[in-house]
């Protein structure tokens, strides 16, 4: 993706020498293949450091929180998503940002790479078109179709161009729709099983988990000042690895995140164990869509339906 490089280092720079921010919040190549870092340039020359490719897949927004610059941030669809919730949660307000939106489609799952190849992947490419990615290593270099080596949020998502920027570097890509995706299918399948069916289902889920923390850490909505899992006085939840504590922790985490979740996969992504804690994020947000009609930031004129009353509520989830 050279053009898309070319035209953020551009856009950045010229923010910079204008005096227009005093930042500019993009990507930068990892220290290990597949994970580019994210970088700040506070000087014009420190732009030559971005770069853009399937590789970006943190979500950028977690960097602005509460901070007092004028700041310009590179921005997918995800990513610009999570600053409209920002800015309607006064985590960073409008006037703060300099959104320069990404076209964007989709982040390569290095996951999936990693384990259709036999040796270690020492570099990644994609070809400018963005259909194929080649993963090369010691004595071996083998190319795959880029769509189906995507994050599985990607593969789901439905708003690809960011709906919140200043400036776009391309043209807009085009939209998935339901006609094109099931995107809630797998939460289907886990509404049609039985009780004890859906009870071994998330036993399993979470049976690998570690309480590192890197799923909340890694969250873009997981700002509080003091996560309720590290509150003492009083203590919410045990502090151990007891099957009942990992699933309170999970469960009230995702609880939080209703109706505010983007489905950006910062928290799969980070996971070490490969938990795909989007199973219990995905179900809420079916749900809010479902009784609300609503998707979250999309909107920064609006607070997401659980943060608010409205006595026309519908209630038929209240069991």
């Amino acid at each position: 993706m050279t053009t898309y490089t070319q035209k953020i280092r551009e856009i950045s720079k010229r923010l910079l020498q204008e005096g227009r921010v005093d930042m500019v919040i993009g990507f930068a190549r990892g220290s290990v293949p597949m994970i580019n870092q994210p970088a700040f340039a506070t000087h014009s020359a420190d732009a030559d450091r971005f770069v853009w490719d399937g590789n970006c897949g943190i979500n950028l927004a977690n960097y602005v929180t509460g901070r007092q610059e004028t700041i310009g941030i590179v921005a997918k669809g995800c990513d610009a998503r999570n600053l409209a919730v920002h800015i309607v949660e006064n985590k960073i307000r409008r006037d703060q940002l300099y959104i320069i939106g990404v076209p964007c489609m989709g982040m390569t799952d290095r996951h999936k790479l990693t384990a259709a190849v036999a040796g270690e992947i020492e570099s990644v490419d994609e070809d400018e078109s963005g259909k194929t990615v080649t993963v090369s290593g010691d004595g071996f270099s083998e190319t795959f179709n880029r769509a189906e080596m995507l994050q599985e949020n990607c593969m789901l998502c439905m708003h690809r161009n960011p709906v919140l920027f200043d400036e776009m570097i391309a043209d807009p890509v085009p939209e998935q729709t339901d006609e094109d995706i099931d995107r809630y299918g797998a939460v289907r399948r886990v509404e049609n099983m039985n009780p004890e069916e859906k009870w071994d289902y998330f036993d399993d889920l979470l049976s690998d988990c570690i309480r590192c923390y890197a799923c909340r850490n890694a969250c873009p909505l997981c700002y509080c000042p003091t996560c309720f899992v590290d509150e003492s006085k009083p203590q919410w939840v045990g502090k151990s690895i007891d099957p009942a504590d990992i699933r309170i922790f999970h469960f009230l985490r995702a609880y939080h995140c209703a109706g505010r979740c983007t489905d950006c996969g910062a928290c799969v992504r980070s996971c070490p164990m490969g938990i795909n804690v989007r199973a219990l994020t995905k179900k809420l947000e079916k749900d809010c869509l479902e009784y609300f009609g609503w998707e979250a930031g999309l909107t920064t004129e609006q607070r997401p339906p659980l943060d608010t009353y409205k006595p026309d509520d519908p209630e038929q989830f209240i069991k």
